[in-house]
């Protein structure tokens, strides 16, 4: 059961209206005062030309994004994980992203976590006060045991997330890379990570309702460190996705299509390397690839740190 805070006083309560006054994102945007006036084709017009700017915003922050991604997967090179952190919507796009990994990538579930404020409970429905509690973000950390060789990326649109900066600071604490994502310039957890990636979006089209602009920046941004770091792992050969696991009907005939696209093979031959090999997409396009027996490439794979293209040319 989530802990709530002590009651916030009069004057706490306050200086928190202050801060969040100096907020973008909980600024109102300028033009949208008769929004509920408007008819359903001026709404839909209105909505997608607000959030035009949301990739500028981010493109804005790549070189962040690019020395995260670095870190990360140094960090994830060496035996580490990729930890999400965040309350709300933020929370709830860090799980996402980290539940995604292991059927595209193939990683073991641990390698990749996501965890939110108020627990599994509060992916579907808001648990109360639950990003308030700085203590819970560190408890968190510390009941999976992150080490320095972890990376923990705090999620937060207004950058001052209790849950998460407790978070930020445990991590700091253990060594562990950290990295801030936050819709904010200047936000207090940038001030505590490693890196800051900071994604300016302005105010959102319902004002501060952060799972607007703000959500849409952050996923952009969480599918770029993860998919990248796997990139940089070994877990694509060019664009293809060769390590995804093919848990139903649709991935197990992508893995066909891929082997197919990687060797120029027909359906059946592509099947049949996939048999030979266990389902594996990698091994099957390397023994198409280079004629080695399929009982030795997972070992040729191993070998070759689980990258097919130096696999490959290993065996030239």
């Amino acid at each position: 059961m989530t802990e709530r805070p002590e009651p916030t006083d009069a004057d706490k309560l306050a200086d928190l209206r202050t801060v969040l006054a100096g907020l973008q994102t909980e600024a109102t945007a300028e033009g949208l005062d008769g929004l509920d006036t408007f008819g359903t084709e001026k709404l839909v017009a209105t909505m997608l030309s607000h959030s035009a700017g949301v990739h500028a915003a981010v493109a804005a922050a790549a070189p962040a994004i690019v020395e995260t991604v670095d870190a990360v997967a140094e960090r994830l090179g060496r035996g580490g994980r990729l930890i999400y952190m965040g309350a709300g919507t933020a929370g709830r796009l860090g799980v996402l992203d980290a539940s995604e990994c292991p059927p595209t990538f193939g990683t073991p579930p641990g390698l990749v976590v996501g965890l939110i404020a108020g627990g599994a409970q509060a992916i579907q429905k808001p648990v109360e006060y639950a990003e308030d509690n700085a203590t819970a973000g560190a408890r968190d950390l510390h009941d999976i045991n992150v080490t320095e060789a972890d990376a923990v990326v705090g999620i937060t649109a207004s950058g001052r997330t209790p849950y998460v900066i407790g978070a930020l600071e445990e991590a700091r604490k253990r060594g562990a890379f950290t990295a801030s994502l936050a819709c904010n310039k200047g936000s207090a957890v940038g001030h505590l990570a490693d890196v800051a990636i900071d994604v300016e979006v302005g105010p959102e089209f319902i004002a501060g309702s952060t799972r607007l602009n703000s959500g849409t920046a952050q996923k952009l941004v969480l599918n770029m460190i993860s998919t990248l770091t796997m990139v940089k792992l070994g877990k694509t050969y060019g664009n293809l996705m060769v390590d995804l696991r093919a848990t139903n009907e649709k991935l197990l005939a992508r893995s066909q299509r891929t082997v197919q696209h990687a060797t120029g093979v027909s359906a059946q031959e592509a099947a049949a390397a996939l048999d030979s090999v266990g389902g594996s997409v990698k091994a099957a396009i390397l023994v198409l690839l280079t004629g080695i027996d399929p009982s030795a490439a997972k070992a040729a794979l191993d070998d070759a740190g689980g990258f097919l293209r130096r696999a490959i040319e290993n065996r030239k």
